[in-house]
């Protein structure tokens, strides 16, 4: 009897139960619930909604207009709103602020929808650097307890489309290092197509490219360096794959060049062309300078926006953003209200922040900067550059100089800049927090497998802990003082 239970045991744990699909999958359809939930409340434009939701019913009416970014993601809103407002549901809460009568629903479910897949394209990140299911789920599982990422999926904001596009890219182009020939052409220029997109979001969507060009030059600079040149290299490469950073360099110029260079401007290029056919004035050229201008003459500091904030601050989460605030006496009356309550009046409190989930932030900050510094002492030490880069090596690479590519090109910029500017250096931090995890539970050490459960379980605990400040839930005026730990989060 307890040789048939060990036999049971053994079957369970080689995955005949398929427990990573199942872990997946109700990871989407938490990420699902939790951006749907309640996705009406709010029957007003919340934050840059004012923007975008307007612009992308413009698109709709046929209303010429000029918006401060490309595009793109205003399409998406548009074709959300179409669809939105010829569906039999969500058509309870109706509102003429995008300049016709439409449901809040209407132009926020695509958000909502996309979103909830940002977890999943992150775990397919993980999985083609390592091959691991359990990195893999982690990875998923922190991104789906994001609070930055819930509260930007659940209203009609450009952020989220910006993140999936440039992580698709990434995606395509570690899934292009695994193939050959035609295969690897496919997958770099679609992953040079995704990075386009992801530009026509936001300029800084660029920053995924960025990261790309980065780890692929890495990659030829640790090649110069290794001792005994080809005849080494040769008998490296010709170990068996165990992570696709490792073909980096059988990327050739040329694939570089069009996959990396060229797809990525036409695509952008190419994105402008419904826009321009409705506002002809200003033409492509003229809209790029303007669009320069404008973010060259907005000005920093409280006095531009009381939510700006520097990009060193974003590392430690100092100051997240508002989007919406407003009290009531019960949590039965509508909200938002006009004119809104005196100060002081209200009871109750209904709050959207734009905040991250701390103990995620800032273990996801101190897992990046353990693995730059753990790249540090591996080439400063004996074996230093000659040596041939392990998969962890690469690994490391990897999620630090993308990590660095979204964040760095912040540091010259002098207009206001927001928390949510970090999304796409935040997704590289979790990735190596997540990292650390799955290697902690690997080990043999007990300590290490516990301190890889409780940072899990304060992860999870702490996003139950925020969850009314990411929904807008109603607070007690003690609940929210007790969620802003700090002054400069209020």
């Amino acid at each position: 009897m307890q040789h048939g239970s060990m036999t049971l045991s053994k079957k369970l744990t080689n995955s005949s139960i398929p427990w990573f699909s199942i872990g997946i999958t109700a990871i989407f359809l938490f990420s699902i619930a939790v951006r749907f939930w309640g996705l009406s409340r709010f029957n007003s434009l919340v934050f840059d909604e004012v923007y975008y939701a307007k612009f992308a019913n413009n698109y709709l009416t046929g209303t010429q207009f000029f918006n401060a970014h490309p595009p793109l993601s205003q399409y998406i809103i548009a074709i959300g709103i179409w669809i939105g407002s010829h569906l039999p549901f969500g058509q309870d809460t109706v509102n003429g602020l995008t300049g016709s009568m439409r449901s809040t629903w209407s132009y926020r479910w695509l958000n909502a929808l996309t979103g909830s897949f940002i977890p999943l394209v992150i775990a397919a990140v993980a999985y083609q650097l390592t091959r691991r299911r359990r990195f893999a789920f982690i990875a998923a599982l922190f991104a789906a307890v994001d609070g930055l990422f819930l509260v930007e999926s659940r209203y009609a904001l450009n952020n989220v489309y910006l993140v999936i596009l440039g992580l698709l890219g990434q995606l395509y182009f570690l899934l292009a290092l695994n193939h050959q020939a035609r295969g690897r052409w496919f997958r770099v220029g679609l992953a040079g197509v995704f990075f386009g997109a992801s530009a026509a979001i936001k300029w800084n969507g660029l920053w995924f490219l960025l990261g790309a060009y980065l780890v692929w030059g890495a990659a030829l600079v640790l090649q110069w360096f290794r001792k005994d040149g080809a005849a080494q290299a040769k008998s490296f490469w010709s170990q068996p794959l165990r992570n696709p950073l490792q073909n980096l360099t059988q990327l050739n110029v040329w694939q570089v060049f069009l996959s990396l260079g060229i797809i990525p401007v036409l695509t952008y290029s190419l994105l402008w062309i419904p826009h321009l056919l409705m506002n002809p004035t200003p033409g492509f050229w003229q809209a790029q300078q303007e669009i320069l201008a404008f973010h060259e003459k907005i000005g920093s500091g409280r006095d531009v926006h009381p939510y700006c904030s520097t990009w060193y601050s974003w590392l430690v989460m100092w100051r997240p953003v508002a989007y919406f605030y407003q009290t009531a006496r019960t949590p039965t009356e509508q909200v938002p209200a006009y004119p809104p309550l005196p100060a002081g009046a209200g009871k109750v409190i209904y709050d959207v922040h734009a905040m991250g989930n701390p103990i995620l932030w800032w273990l996801s900050t101190a897992a990046i900067f353990l693995l730059l510094l753990l790249l540090v002492l591996r080439f400063m030490g004996k074996a230093g550059w000659q040596a041939p880069p392990t998969p962890s090596t690469w690994i490391a690479l990897y999620l630090v100089l993308n990590y660095t590519a979204n964040l760095l090109p912040w540091v010259r910029v002098t207009r206001c800049t927001f928390l949510y500017h970090y999304m796409g250096a935040s997704v590289f931090a979790g990735l190596a927090l997540a990292w650390f995890v799955d290697r902690w539970l690997d080990s043999e050490k007990p300590q290490y497998r516990s301190a890889g459960i409780t940072v899990i379980s304060l992860v999870l605990l702490a996003f139950i802990f925020w969850l009314p400040l990411y929904l807008g839930l109603p607070l007690s005026v003690e609940g929210y003082q007790a969620r802003m730990w700090f002054r400069s989060w209020i």
